[in-house]
């Protein structure tokens, strides 16, 4: 009788450890699943960073409003901008755009056309190096002209990588 039992038995206990294995692996997949869909954190510091330029240039042209500009804070502010340019291509790994399902602007263009991102990349740099020298110049109007060339590589960027947010 015992050994009749214990067949049924042994059969019930080995389905049970095969179902709760199964469901620790459904468990796992929907976890991952859940985690996949989570918004990279890439997303968050190539914004942050992006912030962070648009503040110092916005200080630059603050600075420009005054009557007599502090050279300091525009040397500061320049600096920023261009070690943060140097950083932005970057932040842009594949699939962390707005068409992968991410709170962003940025446009599957960055990865279509990924030799025009890495000159409008470079076009940055080179602005922002030029930003700071003429930040270190000490005239106003070096600074002011400049400004203009640094805000036609933002939006050479942001007119063909971002979503018109007009």
């Amino acid at each position: 009788m015992l050994r009749s039992l214990s067949r049924p038995i042994l059969t019930i206990a080995a389905s049970a450890t095969l179902l709760s294995a199964c469901a620790g692996e459904n468990a796992s997949e929907g976890e991952a699943g859940s985690q996949a869909a989570e918004e990279p954190a890439i997303i968050d510091v190539r914004q942050t960073n992006l912030e962070e330029i648009g503040d110092a240039f916005k200080a630059i042209r603050g600075q420009l409003e005054g009557e007599s500009p502090d050279f300091a804070v525009l040397e500061t502010q320049a600096t920023m901008i261009n070690a943060n340019a140097q950083k932005v291509i970057d932040h842009f790994p594949e699939g962390t755009g707005m068409d992968a399902g991410f709170d962003t602007e940025a446009l599957a263009t960055i990865w279509e056309r990924p030799e025009d991102f890495a000159a409008a990349h470079q076009a940055l740099i080179e602005a922002s190096e030029g930003m700071v020298a003429a930040a270190q110049s000490g005239d106003a109007a070096t600074v002011q002209a400049q400004v203009g060339e640094l805000g036609k590589s933002c939006k050479g960027c942001h007119d063909n990588f971002r979503v018109d947010d007009d």
